[in-house]
């Protein structure tokens, strides 16, 4: 499965974190299987309109992780993940980044809950894709 990475200028998160962030998610959650190979790193900055130096510092955070193995005739290459993706880790993860968005937004549990539940119900529906 090719690799899907986007870019939010409007986040407040830092470009290249984004991009690690995903990164991470695929190759935890198993859409980036191991041997999987990333793109170049100037194609991927090409790609999402990035500086060449943001990739290659979102590829030596991978590697210093352990989550890529970069070589000269191969390229970026997956090495994981080892096991199964620890799936409650993740919502939770999830739930904690909505929560904190949601308190900004100062919205009450009530209404972060119902938020979450119309998300749901248009993501099974096909209207988020």
């Amino acid at each position: 499965m090719p690799l899907r990475v986007a870019v939010d200028a409007d986040s407040g998160v830092a470009p290249w974190r984004q991009v690690y962030d995903q990164i991470v998610r695929a190759i935890t959650t198993g859409t980036l299987a191991d041997g999987a190979k990333l793109p170049p790193i100037r194609q991927l900055a090409r790609d999402l309109g990035l500086a060449s130096g943001t990739i290659a510092r979102v590829y030596r955070e991978l590697e210093a992780g352990g989550q890529v193995v970069t070589g000269r005739a191969k390229g970026t290459v997956v090495t994981g993940p080892a096991e199964q993706p620890n799936r409650a880790g993740l919502l939770r993860e999830a739930a904690m980044e909505f929560a904190a968005r949601a308190r900004e937004l100062d919205a009450g549990p009530a209404e972060a809950v119902d938020a979450v539940r119309a998300a749901m119900d248009e993501k099974t529906s096909g209207y988020l894709g």
